[in-house]
């Protein structure tokens, strides 16, 4: 028996090996179905779903449960199932010239090339559309190639949510895209009934959730009333270097200058002193600064990992209940991380980052969402910017031309120049989330006081309750930003009552 996972992880596939047989699935409900395993917490799982708020691949939230790593196949012979490495990243190939003109219209034709191959189905093929550069620029290509007009759907937040969560609306950039390239546009406001729709998500995610896993499905929801097919511009900020972070990185770079000695203390005091939860727009900048004084002060890959991190190894050490502190207490968080950044060592610093991305927080977090929230909905997503000859090329793109100075994207938006407007193109980038702080104060409420009562917290066993109960007031009263930190808690349990309680 040999299994196959395709480059990216786009699709997911898991499976359990047990002397009572083998199962794999697409799913982890068909394995647990099966009955040759009952389902156990994987306490390093959690160590790493609390650090990242997703579980590290090859590794999921059930004991003996394991997803096969993109790009890698398996053989299930003679009673024993081994893993081998099919396709990597090879950024060995990267090139010196950084024509600026010459690889804007490399990154143009591809996009056109690979657009155009995402786009064979015998069904109404449409897309996301956020009004950010990479689901505009995949939009435009699709009207190129497109007889009929082509449908694109968006989500906005109500003005009521936007009081406590300052989220970039992606509605008014959306609109003008929509308007300039005269497709057929669909908008759907956020307005779900959120503590029914929860229990619904982490079953069908098999895990915590993240914020962005409620648009996500909801979008899809609602695109699947006209279309069976849609594509999205996921992918771009990992090909391209797009992500906040990468630009950080450089930035924390500067501060390598100034000895340790008086750099780790000096940044340690600023992190102290920023203030944590204050609402409305400071509060991504504040929770970003705090991140940026606590990373700065450390080496090149604790660094970058640190900009990841949500629950830090002290807050880990203080929120277990006592046994499972001992338990967890020589567990590296960060093991695979290291193991990825030990592979590439010989790229450049840039696409060292990009790599790691690559193997862990794009399959784990962003493609796996995704991909579970649109089949929930029937839907199927495809992504260009993952096709492989985008892949090949960006191993080829000078790492200048990613991040050049403090401009991410840099070649992509040079390239997409030539489709759309400079401000469409150059606009600030908006993340893909929910208002969930506004929801953990309404709707949500009653729901964080239920089942992350001291209670249930205390006969759940796996965690201090004053520690849990901390990090909700401190989140409630705005001392600290912990909206995520609070959900995964939330879900997380709701997990627990969904696959391990029955």
């Amino acid at each position: 028996l040999t299994l196959v996972r395709d480059r990216a992880g786009i699709k997911p596939l898991f499976y359990c090996d047990t002397p009572d047989g083998f199962a794999f699935a697409s799913e982890i409900k068909a394995i647990l179905a099966s009955g040759i395993i009952d389902p156990e917490l994987d306490l390093e799982s959690l160590h790493q779903a609390l650090t990242f708020l997703w579980p590290v691949p090859p590794r999921t939230m059930f004991s003996n449960i394991k997803q096969l790593l993109p790009g890698h196949y398996g053989v299930w012979q003679d009673g024993a199932f081994t893993t081998h490495q099919w396709w990597d990243l090879d950024f060995s190939v990267e090139e010196s010239d950084s024509n600026e003109r010459m690889w804007a219209e490399r990154v143009l034709e591809t996009l056109d090339r690979v657009t155009d191959l995402e786009m064979i189905a015998d069904v109404p093929v449409g897309a996301f559309l956020s009004g950010g550069v990479d689901s505009s620029s995949i939009v435009a290509m699709m009207k190129r190639r497109s007889r009929g007009k082509v449908s694109a759907y968006t989500t906005g937040i109500s003005a009521e949510d936007l009081k406590y969560d300052i989220i970039p609306d992606d509605v008014t950039w959306s609109r003008r895209v929509a308007k300039l390239l005269e497709i057929d546009y669909h908008e759907t406001l956020l307005t779900p009934d959120v503590a029914d729709l929860l229990p619904m998500l982490v079953r069908h995610q098999e895990a915590p959730i993240i914020d962005m896993a409620i648009p996500s499905y909801l979008i899809s929801k609602e695109s699947r009333a006209t279309e069976t097919v849609m594509l999205s511009g996921m992918g771009g900020d990992e090909v391209f270097a797009g992500y906040p972070r990468h630009m950080a990185m450089k930035l924390a770079g500067l501060t390598d200058a100034v000895p340790s000695v008086v750099r780790r203390p000096v940044m340690k005091t600023v992190e102290s002193v920023l203030p944590g939860g204050r609402k409305g727009r400071l509060t991504a900048p504040m929770r970003n600064a705090k991140k940026f004084a606590r990373s700065a002060a450390a080496g090149f890959e604790d660094r970058y990992l640190g900009f990841g991190t949500y629950f830090s190894d002290d807050m880990k050490t203080q929120l277990y209940a006592s046994n499972i502190r001992s338990e967890l207490n020589d567990v590296d968080a960060y093991k695979h991380h290291r193991e990825y950044f030990n592979n590439c060592r010989d790229a450049s610093l840039l696409n060292r980052l990009l790599y790691v991305d690559f193997k862990t927080f794009m399959p784990a977090l962003n493609l796996d969402t995704t991909d579970r929230t649109s089949m929930a909905a029937n839907l199927e997503v495809r992504v260009p910017f993952l096709n492989k000859e985008m892949l090949d090329l960006s191993c080829r793109l000078p790492s200048s031309l990613k991040l050049k100075g403090l401009k991410r994207k840099y070649i992509l938006k040079k390239a997409a120049e030539r489709l759309l407007p400079r401000d469409v193109v150059w606009r600030k980038k908006a993340g893909f989330g929910a208002p969930i702080r506004a929801w953990l104060r309404g709707p949500l409420r009653p729901m964080v006081d239920d089942l992350l009562s001291a209670s249930r917290v205390q006969k759940r066993g796996l965690f201090d309750p004053s520690s849990v109960r901390q990090i909700v007031d401190a989140n409630l009263t705005g001392r600290e930003d912990y909206n995520l930190h609070v959900l995964f808690l939330l879900t997380f349990e709701m997990w627990m009552q969904e696959f391990l309680d029955r």
